[in-house]
């Protein structure tokens, strides 16, 4: 049985244009009725799209094509043998980080993560945090520009450029990766199970702002931010045996 195919597209000229011939030359259903979702873009678009899943709270596997800059969540692209390809992909399952905040005011929020959860100063001041693993302070204080929390599959995006990490897919461990630290000068992060809940608590919050992002979506002047897996929804990603996601992040490493 052929599986109901869902397009959705950037909107980018080059991924305007591929989704032209693609709902030339196949068959496609309205988003809702869909067994797979066929998304072009970039890293972006595909972080968008599976926030959206999220929020609506309707998951189906998707499978990307890079119409994007970098899309290294997404496979090559191509319109010939598309209902082979998808039927050959191999699928991998991400949770998503829950980021728990709460603003100086009072305010607080939920948002989904599925890259990273970062933290980062607003203004020149430095930021100053309290880092808690579970139920132990493990820096009393932290003195930086910010810092995130990465999943495996995120491990290679932000985390990398701020030199940490690459974390295998099924590893069940997240990175946690200080941003320009200056105190401890030597702490260079940590990896920790997926199972630990990270806790962050801003040293003077008014003098020092800090702003939360879970992924694209910020949260101003917090006070204080949990981290922790969400393993109440899973995302599902397709990949082509030959472009599998495992493999990317294994041969990053030795990228140089």
């Amino acid at each position: 049985m052929t599986l109901k195919r869902a397009l959705v597209t950037s909107t980018a000229d080059v991924a305007l244009e591929a989704e032209g011939e693609l709902r030339r030359r196949y068959e496609w259903v309205a988003l809702e009725d869909a067994d797979i979702v066929v998304a072009l873009g970039g890293d972006g678009f595909m972080l968008q799209t599976l926030h959206a899943m999220l929020e609506q709270r309707r998951i189906c596997p998707v499978y990307g094509m890079n119409r994007g800059t970098v899309g290294f969540l997404m496979n090559d692209w191509g319109m010939d043998r598309l209902d082979e390809r998808l039927a050959r992909a191999k699928r991998f399952e991400v949770s998503p980080l829950r980021m728990d905040t709460v603003t100086v005011a009072g305010e607080r929020s939920t948002l989904p993560a599925i890259n990273e959860v970062s933290l980062l100063r607003e203004t020149r001041q430095t930021a100053k945090l309290e880092v808690t693993v579970g139920r132990r302070i493990v820096l009393d204080e932290l003195v930086c520009d910010g810092v995130l929390v990465a999943t495996p599959a995120g491990s290679t995006a932000y985390n990398l450029s701020a030199n940490g990490p690459i974390l295998p897919l099924g590893s069940a461990l997240h990175a946690l990766t200080p941003i320009s630290p200056f105190r401890p000068r030597r702490w260079r992060g940590a990896i920790l199970p997926d199972s630990a809940t990270v806790r962050f608590r801003v040293l003077e919050p008014v003098k020092r702002p800090v702003s939360a992002v879970a992924d694209q979506r910020e949260v101003r002047d917090v006070a204080t931010v949990e981290v922790a897996i969400d393993r109440s929804q899973t995302l599902c990603l397709m990949f082509d045996p030959e472009h599998a996601l495992d493999d990317r992040i294994t041969m990053e490493q030795f990228i140089a």
